[in-house]
C-alpha cells in the first residue's frame, strides 16, 4: 500500500490520528527534507527517502517502487495531501504504472483552516484557494481565476503569495482584486501557521504590508460582508447584498 498523508500544516496536535497511525506503522517514509524534519521525532529507525525542493517527481516514483515490492509506504505532504499536495502526482504517475499500486490518500489540515481558526471565522461563507506560483500554472490563467473570484466577491484564500522569485505577484493579485473589492476590505494572515514562531494579523487590503508576507504565509482576503469584532477577523454565514 502507498499511502500519501497530509501532515497538517506544522504542529503536532493537527495532524489527525490516520495520519499519525499511518507514519508509526510504515517503516518506510518519502519527503520533502522540510517536511521530514517537522516530523522526525516520529520517524526514529524508519527507511527515510529524501529530496530537495521541486523532487515531487522523484518521490512519487521512489513510493511507487517501493509499494511495487509489496511494501507499505508512505510518502508526505504539508497540510493535506490532495490540496497543492502529492495525492494528484502519486495517482496520475500510478495510473501509467503496468502494476496496479494500492494507494491510499490521508487528509491533512491545510493552511486556510488552520490560519482562519487562529485568525477568527473568516470563512463561513462561499470561498475560494487560489495559488499566486506559477510553476505549474501560467500567470495569465491564474490572473482570470483572481479576476473571476474577486468579482464574484468570493472570500480569496491565496497560497504562495510572494517569494524572492516573484515578489509582485501579491501585488498584481491584490490589485486585480481592487477592481471589484473596497481598499477597507479586512484581510487575514497567517505566516509559519501552527509553528513555533507564528504571527497572525488582521489587516485591509490598503495596510497591508507585502513585506512580512513570504512562501510560509496564506493570506485571505475577505467578502464585502467580512469585519472585524474583538480583533477577530468574521464572515457573516449569510451574504448580503
Amino acid at each position: 500500500m502507498l499511502y500519501v498523508v497530509g501532515l497538517g500544516p506544522g504542529s503536532k496536535e493537527l495532524m489527525t490520528e490516520e495520519a499519525r497511525d499511518v507514519i508509526e506503522r510504515t517503516h518506510t517514509i518519502v519527503g520533502y527534507a522540510t517536511y521530514v524534519r517537522l516530523i522526525e521525532d516520529m520517524i526514529e529507525g524508519k527507511e527515510l527517502v529524501v529530496t530537495g525542493m521541486r523532487g515531487e517527481i522523484d518521490r512519487c516514483k521512489k513510493a511507487l517502487e517501493i509499494a511495487a515490492t509489496g511494501e507499505d509506504v508512505a510518502i508526505i505532504s504539508s497540510g493535506d495531501a490532495g490540496i497543492y499536495g502529492m495525492a494528484g502526482l502519486v495517482l496520475e504517475l500510478a495510473g501509467k504504472m503496468k502494476e496496479h499500486i494500492d494507494v491510499k490518500v490521508i487528509p491533512g489540515v491545510t493552511a486556510s483552516i488552520a490560519a482562519a481558526a487562529h485568525l477568527g471565522a473568516p470563512l463561513m461563507n462561499d470561498f475560494c484557494h487560489i495559488s499566486l506560483s506559477d510553476l505549474m500554472t501560467p500567470w495569465e490563467v491564474i490572473t482570470k481565476r483572481i479576476d473571476a473570484a474577486a468579482a464574484a466577491d468570493f472570500v480569496i484564500c491565496l497560497y504562495n503569495p510572494r517569494s524572492k522569485g516573484r515578489p509582485h505577484h501579491l501585488r498584481k493579485a491584490l490589485d486585480i482584486i481592487l477592481k471589484y473589492k473596497s481598499p477597507d476590505t479586512i484581510v487575514g494572515i497567517g505566516k509559519d501557521v501552527a509553528r513555533a514562531k507564528e504571527i497572525d494579523k488582521v489587516t485591509t487590503i490598503a495596510d497591508l504590508d507585502e513585506t512580512e508576507i513570504n512562501m510560509t504565509s496564506i493570506v485571505i482576503v475577505g467578502n464585502k460582508n467580512t469585519y472585524v469584532e474583538d480583533g477577530r477577523m468574521i464572515t457573516p454565514r449569510g451574504y448580503t447584498l
